[in-house]
């Protein structure tokens, strides 16, 4: 896959106001990446060092977190760290808070609407930085994950592979109404994850009458 046949979209998180040399010099060459056609959109995002884990008032950044860490799960490959978890107990009220600590940058590659890539991440003793990513890109391709994606094995014929609960098949694209999970059919038979977001809405669109149920043809 190359940004010659996909729609790419890279969102940089970093720390802000910490732009300063190496972190710099990778946002400029994300932008010029951007101004010469290798990447198509270039959104950039500050988050603080560290959120408390209780949602505030932070939530944006934990659900991020909680994105970047489906994906790895998805892919067999670690994003701990750079992200990493620590207590912290107050002086005062002696309260313990835990804390999600934030890299300094990483990015989000999107082919099409697709999330194909967090980086860095790591897989056993081997990382795939956020410079070997960007230096990628700047050759006009798209970085590949270090593993490639596990395909989820149905549960049963009409089963969500999360769940359990019922599937509808939206014209390929299966939703189940209980958690929603959305997912493909593999030529094997197994059901394989779908990107959730605005892939979501289309699943919507294409779901049929009701009454209709998913399930292996």
């Amino acid at each position: 896959m190359s940004p010659q046949s996909s729609d790419v979209t890279v969102v940089c998180h970093v720390r802000a106001p910490l732009l300063f040399e190496p972190i710099d010099s990778q946002v400029e060459t994300l932008r010029a990446c951007e101004m010469e056609g290798a990447v198509d959109d270039l959104l950039l995002r500050s988050w603080p060092k560290e959120v408390a884990l209780d949602g505030t008032p932070h939530q944006e950044v934990l659900e991020t977190y909680e994105r970047f860490a489906e994906w790895a799960d998805r892919r067999g490959v670690r994003i701990e760290p750079p992200f990493r978890k620590r207590t912290t107990t107050s002086q005062v009220t002696g309260e313990t808070t835990e804390l999600l600590v934030t890299p300094l940058l990483c990015l989000e590659l999107y082919a099409d609407d697709e999330l194909v890539g967090v980086f860095p991440h790591s897989l056993g003793e081997e990382t795939y930085t956020t410079d070997d990513a960007i230096a990628k890109l700047r050759t006009g391709e798209l970085p590949r994950p270090l593993a490639p994606e596990r395909p989820i094995e149905a549960t049963d014929s009409d089963g969500c592979p999360d769940c359990g609960g019922s599937l509808v098949d939206g014209q390929g694209l299966f939703a189940c109404g209980d958690c929603g999970w959305v997912g493909t059919l593999t030529e094997a038979g197994t059901y394989a994850p779908h990107p959730q977001g605005s892939k979501r809405d289309e699943v919507r669109r294409r779901l049929p009458v009701e009454g209709e149920r998913a399930g292996p043809r």
